[in-house]
């Protein structure tokens, strides 16, 4: 180690503030203000902040835990910092993808083209590569040639022609992009993989996010109270991504106008399904053009679907959106995945 990168600064660094509000001691640590989640973690984005100060940081939170406050505040600094979308640039539905699949085949991505099929415009970002062995949306959809683009214009473009458009993280939020990339070096998950999921920097006024825990849907739902989102659901899906598992009954966290609503999408297959060896695009291709059957893959593309109607049209019942997603998928385009 080089010791004179330790070298005490001769005066307090403007950010250690914020680390002494969250680690001052059982007693004097509190949660950051909202305003003073907006200001430190600008800093962090526009590189104000030293690397020790930012592994502290993140670190401190993880421990103590994010409050929607705090959240919101993220959230907030990130769409200040990040690469402004053109005005006028709109979407129906924001879709997060930031965990990769692992267990099951991305299924979700059917969903995805249901969906535009339907007339929604649907944008969806995401990272990828900070947990090795899963296949991310990004490499998924180049895989099937579904849009991906580089930069807002090009997003602007996909969403009128094809009504559907992935764009990365690094291409909007690069500073962002990196602090998800610290996992391997910090050993944990951050409140940096959480607050990603709420960006919706389209302003898109239906979201669909999932969690890797049940109990932090409350936090994501108070957090889009306070963001004025207008309509947000939010589930435990398969390995963290936006996708139903038919096999086992799914709880929902919707967030309507300010209301919160918890109800259960029953299970539409009551056998185990085991995980695939290896996830693929290749199975998505065969069931969506019919070379085959898989009873799991249209259970999960069906009940995917309906969920984003539900997000898209909150006051649709679950059977309408299921009987809906049904008939998207008997009318679907066969040729749409060459």
């Amino acid at each position: 180690m080089n010791n004179s990168s330790l070298s005490p600064p001769f005066s307090e660094h403007p950010f250690a503030p914020y680390l002494r509000i969250l680690g001052k001691g059982k007693t004097g640590t509190r949660s950051l203000e909202r305003e003073e989640a907006l200001t430190a973690f600008g800093m962090i984005l526009r590189g104000d902040a030293e690397p020790l100060q930012i592994g502290a940081f993140l670190m401190l939170l993880r421990v103590k835990e994010e409050t929607p406050g705090e959240l919101a505040g993220f959230v907030e600094a990130c769409r200040e910092t990040m690469v402004a979308a053109p005005e006028g640039l709109r979407a129906d539905l924001d879709w997060s993808c930031y965990a990769g699949k692992k267990h099951q085949h991305p299924w979700y991505i059917l969903s995805l083209l249901l969906l535009a099929e339907a007339g929604y415009r649907v944008f969806i970002h995401g990272s990828q590569g900070h947990t090795p062995g899963r296949l991310y949306t990004e490499d998924a959809m180049r895989q099937l040639h579904l849009p991906v683009a580089a930069d807002w214009s090009e997003v602007a473009k996909q969403l009128d022609g094809e009504r559907l458009s992935f764009l990365p993280l690094e291409h909007f939020c690069e500073p962002l992009q990196a602090l998800i990339q610290l996992k391997p070096l910090l050993g944990l998950r951050s409140p940096v993989n959480t607050l990603s999921r709420l960006i919706n920097p389209l302003r898109a006024p239906a979201s669909l996010q999932s969690v890797f825990h049940p109990a932090y849907a409350r936090l994501h739902q108070e957090a889009d109270q306070i963001l004025e989102q207008p309509s947000a659901v939010v589930f435990k899906g398969d390995s963290g991504e936006v996708e139903i598992k038919p096999q086992a009954d799914t709880r929902i966290a919707s967030l309507h106008n300010g209301k919160y609503t918890d109800w259960v999408l029953p299970r539409s297959m009551s056998q185990r399904v085991e995980s695939v060896a290896l996830p693929s695009v290749e199975p998505l291709r065969a069931l969506w053009r019919e070379n085959t059957t898989d009873e799991y893959g249209l259970n999960a593309t069906l009940a995917t679907t309906a969920v984003g109607l539900i997000s898209l049209n909150p006051d649709i019942d679950v059977d309408s959106a299921l009987q809906r997603a049904r008939q998207l998928w008997d009318d679907r385009n066969r040729a749409r995945l060459p």
